[in-house]
């Protein structure tokens, strides 16, 4: 993509396992080329209705096959999702409430979903709407076309004078 020509690449990930690897190679890839901007981005990290609409615990722990991936689905594809097998689980014996450990945040530690999940469920599905799922795809459409606008417009920062060959700093 460099060589055609590109200066500007959106990673965009949906699945919660490679935020820090896509974070690496963004960053790799900038150090390769100084003029390349990347950008390692996360589907839910934009602005989302979300909140508004999941419980507390849904919120914190729903991260895989919960209400609101489960909502979403049942928008996009009802055909595929079968509410009839759906069952809430939620991780169990995780740190207790005064400690810095938690499974995502500032001081996460390593997990996979067999250690959390028998299913392999994290959330509640049974609670799942497609009105959920349609308010929650528009509300991350509606932030990710501000993404793309801030993406266009955005200008690396330039401490490095290249008439110069010299760093600004």
């Amino acid at each position: 993509l460099y060589r055609a020509g590109f200066r500007k690449l959106a990673l965009v990930n949906g699945h919660g396992g490679q935020p820090q690897i896509m974070e690496i190679v963004a960053r790799d890839l900038h150090q390769m080329h100084a003029d390349f901007a990347v950008f390692p981005l996360f589907v839910w990290r934009v602005p989302n209705i979300a909140a508004e609409l999941l419980t507390a615990k849904e919120l914190e722990f729903g991260i895989h096959a919960g209400d609101a991936e489960t909502s979403v689905l049942l928008s996009i594809l009802p055909q595929q999702v079968r509410m009839e097998r759906a069952i809430a689980e939620y991780p169990q014996q995780l740190p207790p409430e005064d400690s810095l450990l938690s499974m995502e945040g500032n001081l996460p530690f390593a997990w996979a979903t067999r250690d959390l999940s028998q299913s392999g469920v994290l959330g509640d599905p049974t609670t799942a709407t497609q009105e959920k799922g349609d308010r929650i795809l528009q509300s991350l459409a509606e932030s990710w076309v501000q993404v793309l606008k801030d993406i266009h417009r955005f200008q690396l920062p330039q401490m490095w004078n290249e008439a110069e060959g010299k760093d600004k700093r």
